[in-house]
């Protein structure tokens, strides 16, 4: 007969099994409506998904923005803080049809970020193409990296 040695932390398989089950029962009765909480989409409506890119001259945002006319878009820079808001219309409800799912959200939006660098207000542009929101801004030649030459003693 072999005996083998477990590890002091180490649970016996069904033991293991008994472990993870009640992990995963005290996880669902920790929050129970953690769907439906304040920072859900449900109740607050849509947040489009947002990245803020930079490369050497620019800082980058990049929203998405499907289903909207670049008429419903409203950009604004001020204080460092770049604001994209809008309205997403519902599409108007076809006759003889019943709906059976519902998961796009609709209405009014707004996101606003800070940038991590100063940029050039005056020279911000923006461009919207298969609903993606481009906004280009040029970084302040004071936060553009700048090449420091070494030289020899």
């Amino acid at each position: 007969m072999n005996l083998v040695r477990r590890e002091q932390n180490e649970l016996w398989p069904p033991f293991e099994r008994l472990s993870t089950l009640q992990d995963e029962i005290n996880r669902l009765f920790e929050s129970p409506l953690a769907g439906l909480s304040r920072g859900s989409r449900f109740l607050t409506g849509w947040v489009p998904a947002l990245d803020v890119l930079e490369d050497k001259d620019n800082l980058i945002v990049r929203a998405e923005l499907p289903g909207m006319q670049k008429e419903q878009i409203e950009i604004a820079l001020q204080d460092g803080t770049l604001s994209v808001s809008g309205e997403r219309k519902l599409e108007a409800k076809q006759e003889a049809t019943e709906t059976y799912r519902s998961e796009r959200f609709y209405g009014r939006f707004h996101r606003a970020v800070s940038l991590p660098k100063p940029v050039q207000a005056d020279k911000v542009k923006a461009s919207y193409k298969d609903g993606i929101l481009t906004v280009t801004l040029p970084k302040t030649e004071e936060a553009k990296p700048k090449q420091i030459e070494v030289t020899a003693n």
